[in-house]
């Protein structure tokens, strides 16, 4: 596809809000890839990272392999993810520890548009999507009310950590953060991008490349073969994960990270009870931003 210099602007915009979506456990960078319209051609572009392709890069065919992978659109989609992460990281978690109910509001809104937008796009309903969409809810909520659990931090296990939140990261719905959170080592992560601890990040960055070059082609097959129940399972999903960004919650059990300060390990849901709201109108913004991206994604690809 191609692309000129405002696209290329506005691509690394959709990067910096897949980033800004990644790094709240919650919230998945591949809901917002589905929503502003660059899902299908970001898991294509991962998917043609192989064999053939990798041949071009060691034989110094490096134009023909940047053609190939789709290397622009990965190249600034990818720099707006990592402006975002690198330049977020500190004010979520500081967000999350002080305000996290306005925090959570915001997302709950982003998460509920996405559902209903995704929902959308299921051109035909019937016993199979169905089952899909239910199958998909009850997984995504069983997944928000597993316990985390304490885990080692050798680079064996962070790997393992990068392989399989990414793979929840592309997927509209849970998050990637989130499955860090049960494995134990969001805060672990979070740290290591504040205090730029380069073993352990180029370990979880190895670990994101083998897991999502292997489940994008997974994931692109999906969708082209089955498109309908896949939505449906996605859309189910969404929805399920609510369960997790709904903002008022009563801490069950905490733990002090590296800068000594406590944070919450373990949440159940309750009854709204303050910043009702703001909480409200953050969720109405977030509810509308999902609407309009959605809106200007339409336009464009028209």
């Amino acid at each position: 596809m191609k692309r000129d210099w405002k696209s290329y602007a506005l691509l690394t915009l959709k990067g910096m809000s897949m980033g800004a979506a990644d790094v709240v456990p919650g919230v998945s960078g591949g809901t917002i890839a589905f929503i502003v319209g660059i899902y299908d051609e970001l898991l294509d572009s991962i998917k043609s990272i192989n064999g053939a392709s990798l041949k071009m890069f060691f034989s110094g065919k490096w134009k023909t392999f940047w053609k190939m992978i789709n290397g622009n659109f990965l190249f600034f989609l990818i720099l707006g993810i990592g402006i975002s992460i690198f330049s977020l990281a500190r004010l979520v978690t500081w967000l999350l520890t002080f305000y996290p109910i306005l925090v959570w509001a915001f997302f709950f809104g982003l998460v509920l548009a996405s559902t209903w937008f995704v929902g959308k796009d299921i051109k035909e309903w019937n016993w199979k999507t169905v089952l899909g969409f239910m199958g998909g809810t009850a997984l995504a909520y069983y997944i928000t009310i597993a316990t985390p659990t304490e885990t080692p931090t050798n680079l064996l296990f962070i790997f393992l950590c990068g392989a399989i939140a990414i793979c929840a990261m592309i997927l509209p719905g849970i998050s990637g953060s989130f499955i860090l959170v049960l494995l134990g080592k969001y805060y672990y992560i979070m740290d290591a991008i504040k205090t730029l601890n380069i073993i352990v990040l180029l370990v979880f960055a190895i670990g994101i490349c083998v897991g999502i070059t292997s489940f994008s082609r997974i994931l692109s097959y999906a969708l082209k073969h089955f498109r309908n129940i896949t939505l449906s399972v996605l859309t189910g999903f969404m929805l399920g994960s609510l369960n997790k960004v709904w903002p008022w919650k009563e801490t069950v059990e905490t733990f002090v990270d590296s800068d000594g300060v406590e944070k919450s390990l373990m949440e159940m849901n309750v009854l709204p009870n303050a910043y009702i709201s703001e909480a409200v109108i953050l969720m109405i913004v977030g509810f509308l931003l999902i609407y309009i991206l959605e809106k200007i994604s339409m336009k464009l690809s028209k």
